[in-house]
């Protein structure tokens, strides 16, 4: 057997620095436990400061410490509790602002500036010349389609036939179901349980309505609740359960979510004509769309799930800004763009079934993603679904732009001179 030519490359770079024996003895478990921090939930300037005092006893530096617990921090300490544990300060993100972005939504409506919270150069910059376009244009229209959000629990049981019984009984209990999983919230709503069944394995795909908050913990709370009720009313007893078995999609890109939506799925649309694509973006369609069509080949051969280019960065960027859970960029980023020619010029779609985000609960209430929510208008209850409509409109100007750049040769440009140039 060969080993390719990457694989044997690794090997004899790490032999030439490392003796293989050297290796073995690095990897062997060591005697003695290392003492732990104690787990402090709430945060405080006194909870920061003790915490400091053990990470300077070992040798961390105070320069880290005067960076990361700078004063308004300290100050603010307070307002983190409930978003983090072992506080020992914040990172400061730099934040551009992209806009206006001009939206004709079902529920954002206006000209929007759009904080992006990142430290890729380039970035803030290309999803400005998307925005600059769609609004030579006339705007975005964009159109919220759905929402909701999956919790998943599954039961093991005996055999198929308990299997069957446990479905039957949990389908004639809806009602109490649902009441026992709506009384531990007061925005939440069951919108429906939809039995999945495996063999002797049952899963409950329960489907809730989380009103503005993105409703992470919001589900957990309700369906462990609900399962409560079935453990206890249910005449079936399982051989094990568990609240979340992995079948909703929870931080993940999967097709269940790419079809049938968690969160809200959002489509946004333009249709730019041919002299704005031509002076704004710096690309002929002829060239956008040949390159399109050559990178969903790529998609299609790599197993993407989904067909677009770049979500993930305006969404981590959006979300890091506001107090989203940026871990959800997995299954947020997930969707579809199309490009077609059209009588004007550039007809642009993009459809994103995933969009898990809030303007309460979470980090959103946090002093700089407050902020960055109060500089689009969209901070506090009856936002939310506006939010996602400047979402799926933010990944259309970057969609617009980085195909641009790639089909007419200036991608690689682009970052040299706004990320290498102007460093030096």
């Amino acid at each position: 057997m060969t080993l390719p030519p990457k694989t044997l490359h690794f090997i004899k770079k790490l032999k030439a620095n490392t003796d293989p024996v050297e290796i073995a003895a690095r990897l062997t478990p060591r005697d003695g436990v290392p003492a732990p921090l104690m787990t402090l939930p709430k945060t405080s300037a006194s909870v920061i400061s003790r915490i400091w005092s053990r990470l300077t006893e070992t040798g961390v530096p105070e320069t880290a410490k005067s960076e990361l617990a700078d004063d308004r921090t300290v100050e603010t300490a307070e307002a983190y509790t409930g978003s983090i544990e072992n506080m020992i300060g914040t990172v400061k993100v730099p934040v551009g602002a992209v806009g206006p972005l001009r939206i004709n939504g079902v529920f954002a409506h206006g000209d929007f500036f759009v904080p992006l919270a990142t430290t890729e150069a380039a970035l803030v910059a290309s999803y400005a010349r998307g925005a600059k376009a769609v609004g030579s244009a006339g705007g975005v229209s964009v159109a919220t389609l759905g929402e909701g959000v999956l919790r998943t629990p599954a039961f093991r049981f005996s055999s198929i036939g308990e299997a069957g019984l446990f479905v039957d009984w949990a389908m004639s209990s809806s009602e109490a179901l649902t009441a026992a999983a709506e009384a531990t919230t007061q925005h939440g709503k069951l919108l429906s349980i939809d039995p999945v069944i495996d063999g002797e394995i049952v899963f409950l795909m329960c489907w809730y309505e989380t009103g503005d908050a993105a409703g992470q913990n919001m589900v957990t709370f309700a369906t462990e609740a609900l399962c409560a009720h079935a453990l206890e009313a249910s005449t079936v007893k399982p051989r094990s359960w568990f609240l979340e078995a992995n079948l909703s999609g929870d931080k993940k890109a999967s097709f269940l979510g790419t079809m049938l939506g968690r969160g809200r799925r959002v489509t946004a649309q333009v249709d730019l004509p041919r002299d704005i694509v031509e002076t704004t973006l710096g690309a002929t369609i002829d060239q956008i769309l040949e390159y399109g069509r050559i990178a969903n080949l790529g998609a299609l051969m790599t197993g993407q799930v989904g067909a677009q280019a770049h979500f993930a960065n305006g969404l981590a960027a959006l979300y890091l800004a506001t107090g989203q859970d940026v871990a959800c960029v997995a299954e947020s980023a997930v969707g579809f763009t199309r490009m077609e020619a059209s009588e004007k010029g550039l007809l642009v779609t993009v459809t994103l079934p995933n969009l898990m985000l809030g303007t309460v609960g979470g980090g959103t209430s946090l002093p700089s993603q407050s902020a960055s929510l109060d500089v689009m208008g969209l901070k506090g209850a009856g936002k939310a679904s506006a939010l996602a409509e400047v979402a799926a409109a933010l990944c259309l100007c970057g969609e617009l732009s980085l195909t641009a750049a790639v089909a007419s040769g200036q991608f690689g440009s682009a970052h040299k001179r706004l990320a290498r140039d102007s460093k030096t």
